[in-house]
């Protein structure tokens, strides 16, 4: 059995977009993450931070994005959205998937909450660094780890959309906006997006910030 631990609108909903993309089965426990206080606590015995995404497969428990990623692409090999081992593609693969959990991530956050620092202070190193690297690499091929779309377009791929066009942290260009497009127009990614905005739409907080006037 495959159980997805996921909240509408986080960061969870790259792995909803990806465990669709996989067209596997599974279970999906929702998690307030938005509550007065957070996730419940017990949720803690899956995620120790209280944070989703998380996955239990078979009684084991899986967390964070490019983990989460590598383990059900490997787990569903036949499924051909994850470069084998051995396969030239791999090395990019993989990669991608911890460069936007380890980098990107991390240095839009501190771009969004104004932190100033110098490349060494912090593992991940500077925004701008950050953005050249992803114009070069994005500019070089088609899609992440290759000429085919693989999980990690989904991870990327929703990391770049969301943080260029809803957050407005990530500056709009062209090639950015060229691999978003070709990422986000998959049935997985319509189907997933379309659901968890119906989600999104019962849950207090959001239904709260919609009658604001703000944005989700």
């Amino acid at each position: 059995m495959l159980k997805f631990y996921h909240a509408p609108w986080s960061r969870s909903s790259t792995i909803f977009w990806l465990l669709e993309e996989l067209g596997v089965d599974y279970e999906m426990e929702l998690v307030d993450i938005r509550g007065e206080n957070g996730a419940p606590e017990e949720y803690r015995k899956i995620q120790p931070n209280k944070k989703v995404p998380a996955i239990e497969h078979d009684g084991t428990v899986v967390t964070e994005r490019a983990a989460i990623t590598i383990y059900l692409g490997d787990a569903f090999p036949g499924k051909g959205l994850s470069p084998a081992v051995g396969d030239p593609d791999r090395a990019a693969y993989l990669s991608t998937l911890v460069y936007h959990d380890a980098v990107f991530d991390p240095v839009v956050c501190a771009r969004v909450h104004g932190l100033s620092y110098v490349s060494n202070d912090y593992p991940f190193g500077l925004f701008d660094d950050m953005v050249a690297y992803l114009e070069r690499k994005l500019s070089a091929r088609a899609w992440a780890a290759g000429e085919r779309f693989t999980l990690a377009d989904v991870v990327l791929g929703g990391g770049i959309n969301y943080t260029m066009n809803m957050l407005k942290a990530l500056p709009e260009r062209p090639v950015f906006r060229d691999y978003v497009a070709r990422a986000t127009d998959r049935l997985a990614y319509k189907e997933s997006a379309e659901r968890d905005a119906a989600m999104a739409a019962e849950i207090p907080f959001f239904q709260r910030m919609m009658a604001g006037g703000g944005e989700g």
